[in-house]
């Protein structure tokens, strides 16, 4: 994590009053706050792109699985009123969109998993460093 450039050298801040020390500290700790937030949300933005696609091919799974009941309708229809051509040919379109839909609801089942869980995985990383990082200054500093 890179240092803020208004922080002074270090024998500086051995020297600087307290309440100089805490005012540092406050914006340093408000500069990292804003940083964490726009992390956590463009990691968010990332993840809900991943999840918005998985959901639309499973919503293309929903629809050809549709088209699949209605050519399995057809095909009974088809049966019982004419005979052996038409239902062969409503037999065909059945299995390719039931192919289809398969085919969909797979692929996005796997960009859904592929997403992960929907937390900010990197914020949270970078927010344990910044703490432990907080940690080794605090029992470094002179008292």
């Amino acid at each position: 994590m890179g240092t803020p450039e208004h922080q002074p050298a270090q024998e500086d801040l051995r020297q600087a009053p307290a309440g100089e020390l805490f005012k540092r500290l406050s914006e340093d700790t408000s500069q990292l706050v804003k940083l964490e937030l726009q992390l956590a949300k463009a990691e968010m933005t990332d993840k809900g792109k991943q999840l918005g696609a998985g959901a639309g091919l499973l919503g293309a799974a929903a629809l050809f699985g549709f088209f699949a009941f209605a050519a399995f309708t057809t095909l009974l229809i088809a049966l019982l009123a004419t005979g052996m051509k038409v239902w062969i040919a409503a037999l065909i379109v059945m299995v390719v969109y039931a192919a289809i839909a398969a085919i969909a609801g797979l692929t996005g089942k796997g960009r859904i998993q592929q997403a992960g869980p929907p937390v900010p995985e990197q914020t949270i990383e970078t927010v344990k460093e910044d703490v432990e990082w907080a940690k080794t200054r605090s029992t470094s500093a002179p008292r």
